[in-house]
């Protein structure tokens, strides 16, 4: 899936406000050498990087907001992959009334609360499964995830606009696929560097998942095993894996801005045990290209 979340980052630039404090805020709390959807590498925070802290700082939000443009994303080809492929398409952000959105990053969903320090709602995004022929002679046996829709609910808190961290929570639930529940808990902060026209952000985060999306990615069943050669293998309901990511966005011109975003996760426990994980780190490299309006 192609990160269209951050398409977000270029409501930073509408407060200058902002971009005084965050160098100030940026230099006193962090050290100077401190520096949207199938299963990514990419963190969920990383879909929807600033929006709590252009509230934070009191930037205005118009009743309709637009952003357009052609991304291309760079990852495995399915989690816990060797091989990685490019996936080209359109990065699309449209809010209404900083209540309503539509957005290739968050899917399509309402904010029920949206207060200073707050922002939580409800999206409906999708997964796009998992292929056999992805990786053939591998999974070759395994059988394919089918892509299915995806419900989502989230939350995200800034902390203070003397201490910009902002921490995002979700869950969502595969509805067709692997019929799972996954969470992604993360956090993440402005860095040294940020001016009017360039924002950067970086954090953590963890991903847990239940017994039957953990099964269904990672595990091997009786039937599995007899057509693919793997033994069989059950896995279990706990932390997937953990990760950090780095998301930038730069205005070349009034209207026109770039954003790049690269994240990396570690698969860890039954995911990272499994026979059919070949890697147990995966990147991912996100890179768009955008008009607002």
């Amino acid at each position: 899936m192609l990160n269209g979340s951050a398409l977000r980052r270029d409501r930073m630039r509408r407060a200058p406000k902002l971009t005084a404090m965050l160098s100030v805020v940026v230099s006193i709390t962090m050290p100077v050498t401190a520096r949207a959807q199938t299963p990514s590498p990419l963190a969920e925070w990383q879909y929807s990087v600033g929006l709590p802290l252009e509230k934070l700082f009191d930037a205005p939000i118009p009743q309709w907001q637009t952003r357009l443009g052609l991304a291309v994303t760079v990852r495995p080809r399915y989690d816990g992959a060797a091989n990685y492929h490019a996936l080209v398409g359109p990065a699309i952000d449209v809010r209404y009334r900083d209540l309503f959105f539509l957005s290739t990053g968050e899917g399509l969903g309402v904010n029920l609360v949206s207060t200073t320090h707050w922002r939580a709602g409800l999206a409906i995004t999708y997964d796009l499964g998992r292929r056999a022929e992805d990786n053939s002679g591998h999974l070759d046996g395994m059988g394919n995830i089918n892509p299915a829709p995806e419900a989502k609910l989230f939350a995200e808190y800034a902390v203070s606009k003397t201490f910009p961290l902002v921490i995002r929570a979700d869950i969502r639930r595969n509805l067709g696929g692997s019929d799972g529940w996954i969470g992604d808990l993360g956090a993440y902060m402005p860095l040294p560097g940020s001016s009017e026209k360039f924002f950067w952000f970086a954090g953590p985060n963890l991903v847990f998942a239940d017994s039957r999306y953990m099964q269904t990615w990672y595990g091997v069943s009786s039937l599995q095993s007899a057509r693919s050669g793997y033994p069989r293998y059950d896995a279990s309901a706990g932390l997937k894996s953990v990760g950090f990511g780095v998301s930038a966005i730069w205005f070349f011109q009034k209207h026109w801005f770039v954003t790049g975003d690269a994240g990396i996760q570690q698969l860890v426990g039954d995911a990272a045990r499994s026979p059919i994980t070949q890697k147990a780190s995966n990147a991912v490299f996100d890179f768009s290209f955008n008009y607002q309006f």
